[in-house]
């Protein structure tokens, strides 16, 4: 038996999430059938997580097995052949049987984007929070630093939310804006349900001074859910990537030594 890992990019815009479900579309089945086509085998493939309905992904991280001789190739240009032209695997490797997409991970990187502008922009719209309201992103990125760390995050996660513990660890969070496009990149152990799109829905109210930077500790703090801001639109946000035993993970002991400045991990992302 072969365990397979792919890297998978998908615009979630025309999808119910990546989980399988009754509803409509999703990323797991449109991956599973055509795996299915390619290897003529029943395929369950297990994800690094869940993204919800028209949320992306740059580098999801999956994985499956297969009795299947085929090369990696197989799994790459020919999966993509049956792949909607909005999903594409960009990478398959053949992996350890211990590997596991989601209980391997070290951390993940997500990344929301914001449209700044008194205009819509229709080239970002499928991607973006289309925001006419002017930030302060100085006090975004003050506000952040109080979430830099290992806490319970009760208060920015969904209703929905079943993880057995709220408790995570966030390792970085950057504020950058490049021209009318603002980026809030968060790395962390793992995020509850909606985590990310909380927090940035509250970093916006900060932003436009609806709430004060100093707000945030104490928000944390309560573990309250209706406490906290907005849970911000889904197409703003993307899972850019996931970091496993052998990737480049210096940086992990690294930031925890660098939060207080906030330094960008580009450099290795």
């Amino acid at each position: 038996m072969r365990t397979i890992k792919l890297t998978i990019e998908y615009d979630g815009t025309n999808y119910c999430g990546w989980q399988i479900q009754p509803n409509g579309p999703t990323i797991q089945q449109a991956v599973e059938t055509a795996l299915s086509a390619i290897t003529g085998e029943t395929v369950q493939v297990v994800s690094s997580g869940r993204t919800d309905s028209g949320v992306h992904a740059r580098g999801m991280v999956a994985h499956f097995q297969t009795l299947k001789n085929l090369p990696l190739t197989a799994f790459r240009e020919g999966v993509n052949s049956k792949l909607p032209a909005d999903i594409a695997v960009v990478e398959a490797e053949e992996v350890a049987a211990a590997f596991h997409a989601r209980y391997s991970a070290l951390a993940k990187k997500y990344r929301y984007s914001i449209c700044l502008g008194q205009v819509r922009s229709p080239l970002s719209i499928r991607h973006a929070w289309q925001f006419n309201k002017a930030l302060d992103i100085e006090a975004m990125r003050l506000a952040s630093s109080s979430l830099v760390g290992k806490h319970d995050f009760a208060a920015f996660r969904s209703s929905g939310c079943d993880a057995k513990t709220t408790v995570r660890e966030i390792y970085h969070i950057g504020i950058k804006k490049h021209g009318t496009m603002l980026h809030i990149d968060i790395i962390g152990s793992g995020f509850l349900r909606n985590m990310v799109r909380v927090i940035t829905g509250t970093l916006v109210e900060i932003g436009t001074g609806s709430r004060s930077a100093d707000e945030m500790e104490n928000l944390l703090q309560s573990g309250d859910r209706d406490l906290t801001g907005v849970t911000a639109p889904p197409q703003g946000l993307s899972l850019i990537k996931v970091w496993y035993e052998g990737d480049q993970k210096a940086w992990i002991s690294r930031e925890k030594r660098c939060n207080s400045c906030q330094k960008s991990l580009d450099k290795v992302t």
